[in-house]
């Protein structure tokens, strides 16, 4: 009976930057629990697109650039148009910047800030405002980091972006949760994906993270599939604005 609350079927999950990755993995683990999805992102989802419906599910292809929130509410209308309800949103598009703290430009802060945190926010709000006038709750799952948490180095807008997240994360609950919409994170930790190649390839780089994750390994996108199916799911009613750490224990030491 319990597995019954992880079931997703007739449900409708808005996932941004699904393409490929960490981003990728959440979408295909939503349909896999019976959802069916509407993909936000720059470039083509093929390969995510036509994986899931080889699961039988329905996958909506939209594309912006969430950077500029304009296109916002005519993303949300297309998402609604699908099954005529959103249930579900998975905040994951997001970008990074690298440089020193003292040679940091304007345009890399704003150009992190407005993707990574200014996008959460006002289509976690276009999307809430959804779910209030279904009248039936919902779900909103945010991509938070080790960086929530963490300073980092040579990254001033990505921990600025991500330590927000987790911020507004409980903001949102903290308003939303008398509607029955629940809002939280999942903070990965290093996952092997497109992004994180050459770090891996650096042989001194990446045996020193590997001897600092007790896990003994870099995550993979499967890793996030429980995670984002229990905080999208009816298994989570009753928890709001908490970040999940999957970080094969990172954090712990």
């Amino acid at each position: 009976m319990v597995l019954h609350n992880f079931n997703l079927a007739g449900k409708t999950a808005i996932v941004t930057g699904c393409n490929t990755g960490l981003g990728q993995g959440m979408a295909l683990a939503l349909a896999q629990a019976g959802a069916d999805v509407v993909g936000v992102n720059v470039s083509e989802p093929d390969e995510t697109k036509a994986a899931i419906e080889a699961l039988g599910r329905r996958f909506l292809d939209l594309r912006a650039n969430l950077g500029d929130i304009s296109c916002i509410p005519e993303l949300v209308a297309q998402a609604k148009a699908l099954n005529g309800e959103v249930h579900i949103l998975v905040n994951n598009a997001g970008i990074i910047r690298r440089e020193d703290a003292i040679k940091f430009t304007e345009a890399d802060w704003d150009d992190v800030i407005d993707l990574n945190l200014k996008s959460v926010f006002f289509l976690s709000q276009a999307v809430a405002k959804v779910f209030m006038a279904q009248g039936k709750g919902g779900k909103i799952v945010n991509i938070a980091s080790m960086l929530s948490f963490q300073g980092g180095v040579r990254v001033p807008s990505y921990t600025a972006s991500k330590s927000g997240v987790m911020g507004i994360t409980r903001l949102m609950a903290n308003e939303w949760a008398s509607h029955g919409i629940n809002v939280n994170a999942i903070a990965p930790g290093y996952m092997a994906t497109n992004n994180t190649a050459a770090l891996r390839a650096d042989e001194q780089r990446n045996s020193a993270i590997l001897e600092r994750i007790p896990a003994g390994r870099w995550g993979k996108p499967e890793d996030l599939a429980g995670p984002v199916v229990f905080l999208s799911s009816p298994a989570s009613d009753y928890v709001n604005g908490y970040t999940v750490a999957v970080d094969g224990g990172w954090l712990a030491r």
